[in-house]
């Protein structure tokens, strides 16, 4: 990542039009530099000016200083994987979107994974809205994962969806997992209800522990990642793409272990393990998909 923003990005970053960062410019308002007749602007001096409020006064949630260096919320295995191969200091809490949600909104993390259906086909946005209203935080795009029916092979039948398991023994997630929230969409989308399964009494708290359940026979059938699934040897009948994004607040999202983060998410390493794991879209990784006023 560069040290310095353009006016466009500082412009997406601020949710403000291009000709407010100039006009911002003009006034002094905003650290900038003049470089061959261009204005760029300083990440480490925007950040502390983010820090301290555009009017000198701290905003609400103020930075990151009083968060501690986590990322909570959905479970996902590239980013679990991309926040220990980056050296980043980031820790990873990854204990269901839900979780992660309430985390971000008592102030316990600098970030939340969530993949939260909403209604027309939208992702998170809805739910960030409502429940980190005017908090300074940022949602931005870190993968859209297939998730489908993983099962181990050799079952005696054909499965294209929730109808084909009805007397499998299904495995289920913790309830703040967001798959759970997923679930309960495709079952009203199939015309059943969550007692149409036949669910086994315990639960699993990561993708990779339901397929790992799996496949050590402890249930049948399960929703998870088609990345888990053939990390583990199972069959997979896909049902969905969702979108599982990052909620950052705004501060920490310039800070030094952040940064290091994303950079190594530029790279080809962390291209070709999305690839390796397979069943990911990081096409639009890093895409704004909300900024708060």
């Amino acid at each position: 990542m560069s040290e310095f923003l353009t006016t466009r990005e500082l412009a997406a970053l601020l949710r403000v039009k291009e000709r407010k960062v100039y006009d911002l410019a003009a006034e002094g308002a905003l650290p900038v530099r003049r470089v061959t007749g261009k204005l760029l602007f300083p990440r480490i001096e925007i950040e502390e000016w983010l820090a301290a409020g555009a009017s000198g006064r701290a905003p609400r949630g103020e930075g990151s200083a009083t968060r501690p260096l986590v990322v909570a919320g959905g479970h996902d295995p590239l980013l679990e994987w991309a926040l220990r191969e980056s050296r980043c200091g980031v820790a990873a809490l990854l204990d269901g979107a839900l979780d992660g949600l309430e985390r971000a909104a008592a102030g316990g993390c600098i970030a939340a994974g969530l993949h939260i259906p909403e209604p027309d086909d939208g992702w998170n946005v809805e739910t960030v809205e409502r429940r980190l209203a005017g908090e300074p935080v940022v949602v931005v795009e870190w993968a859209k994962r297939r998730r489908g029916l993983m099962f181990r092979k050799g079952l005696a039948r054909r499965i294209d969806g929730l109808a084909d398991v009805r007397d499998l023994a299904f495995q289920s997630r913790q309830p703040e997992a967001g798959s759970e929230l997923v679930l309960t969409q495709l079952l009203a989308q199939a015309g059943m209800k969550r007692e149409h399964l036949r669910l086994v009494p315990a639960v699993e708290r990561s993708e990779t522990d339901l397929a790992s359940a799996i496949a050590a026979g402890g249930a049948d059938v399960g929703l998870g990642l088609e990345a888990c699934a053939r990390q583990f040897g199972l069959d997979f009948a896909p049902q969905i793409v969702e979108r599982f994004d990052l909620v950052v607040w705004r501060k920490a999202y310039f800070d030094p272990p952040w940064q290091t983060l994303m950079r190594f998410c530029a790279s080809e390493a962390f291209q070709e393990r999305a690839a390796r794991l397979g069943g990911y879209d990081i096409s639009q990784f890093g895409a704004v998909r909300f900024n708060a006023d």
